[in-house]
Order: structure tokens, then sequence, then C-alpha cells
């Protein structure tokens, strides 16, 4: 299983939501380029991005994204706020590996096929889901799609891959939706990426023996529950040391 340390961006600095709650956020740091160092290193496969100030329907932070993804030594893929053709462009000019979109999933799902088509194995689908629905919007607004309905959707288009994120767990360290995860796996023929709720070196573990492609870790990294080196060996099969 592939490991993906995440870096979320709001107002200009790193923080993580809970329940992707906008008033339920937590600063862990003021200058987000300097946490590259930290967690683009040491076994990590890909770095995950988000600019959620983008995902709320505000202006993006296209020049720290900019940054960090000059700054990563390993790829970076970024979502957050990225609606239209333009801006799938603009993100793969700054240099990222991929794109994630998840809004424009549901409400442009035309847009999210031509680029899947334009940009082969580069365009990631955002399945963020509560009780099996997906949430859209900065996950503020019922998307009336399920995700495995979107997921398969998604499949269709040629997504390289879904990101599949329970948004009742996110940043809460509770735990991530082993059953519910594995279940997409089984029913789309591309790879599934696990997010939200992992607190423990033990629930990285459940989801690699669940067959998960690769997992997101935020807040379990900042509050340094395990580093990104014991994430990473776990992730990858290793033994811990």
């Amino acid at each position: 299983m592939k490991f993906f340390p995440a870096i979320d961006l709001l107002g200009g600095q790193a923080v993580r939501l809970e329940e992707g709650k906008r008033d339920r956020a937590t600063v862990f740091h003021a200058e987000p380029v300097k946490l590259v160092a930290a967690l683009a290193h040491d076994g990590a496969d890909r770095l995950h991005v988000v600019d959620l100030d983008g995902a709320f329907g505000e202006p993006r932070q296209l020049e720290l994204v900019r940054q960090i993804v000059a700054e990563s030594p390993i790829p970076v893929e970024v979502g957050g706020g990225i609606r239209d053709r333009a801006a799938v462009e603009l993100i793969l000019d700054l240099g990222a590996a991929f794109v994630v979109l998840g809004t424009a999933a549901v409400r442009t799902p035309e847009l999210v096929e031509e680029v899947c088509l334009a940009h082969p194995g580069r365009i990631i689908v955002a399945v963020d889901a509560r009780d099996g629905i997906v949430a859209v919007d900065g996950w503020t607004t019922s998307g009336n799609v399920t995700a495995l309905e979107l997921g398969a959707r998604a499949a269709g288009w040629g997504a390289a891959a879904l990101l599949y994120t329970d948004i009742a767990r996110d940043g809460l360290r509770h735990g991530p939706n082993v059953a519910q995860t594995a279940e997409l796996t089984r029913h789309v023929p591309c790879e599934v990426i696990a997010s939200g709720g992992v607190g423990e070196l033990d629930d990285l573990v459940r989801l690699r023996d669940a067959g998960i492609a690769a997992v997101v870790v935020g807040r379990a990294l900042y509050d340094k529950r395990f580093t990104v080196s014991e994430a990473a060996r776990v992730a990858h099969g290793l033994p811990r040391v």
C-alpha cells in the first residue's frame, strides 16, 4: 500500500478540519512550505495537498501550491476548488503530478470525463461521503449520489484513482472506514485511496490487509502519533522498527 502524507491549506496556514467543518479547524503550521521537508521523505510515496479555500469557493492559494510542488522531492496531488478545465490545466502547469476533482464529478461529469481523456493517469476523483452519500461544495451539500455510483462512473471515465473519504471520520482519528473502502475497491476497476480517520499504525495495517491501494494521513502525523518513516514501513509491508 502506498503512503501519502497530507497538507491541508486554509488562509495560508496548514490546518486539519474535523468532519470537514471549517469552524473546527486546528492550525498546525503558519508556513506550510516548511512542512514539505518533514513529510515528503522516509518512504512517503506522494504528497497530498488540499486547498480548502478553493474547496469552500474562495480564491485559491495558487502561489502556495506552486511553492509546495516546487519544494517536494516526491510527486504531489492537488485538490480543492478545481472545477473547470482551465483550473485543471493550471494546477498541472504548476507541476502537480495529479489533480483531484470532487464537486465537478457530480456537477459537471462531462468535464471530468473530458480531462480524464486529455490527461490519462493524472486525474483522481474524490468520493467524499457521509453515510454512503457523496457530499460536494466543501462537503456542505449532498450530491444525491452514492459513493458506489460515483465511483463506478469515475472508473468509466478513466480516472486514475478514487480518493475515498468518510467525512464523519475525517480528522477525528477514530479509525478509517475499512469496510466501505474495501467495498469500493471490490466494485471499481481502478485504485482506491483511503482517507479519513487514521490514528494508529494498526489502522494502516487493517487498510493494507484489506487490499487498499493507498492511504492519505494528516492529523496523526501532526499529532506525532507516529512518524512518516514508521507509517511508510507499515504501509509497504515492512517490519516495524
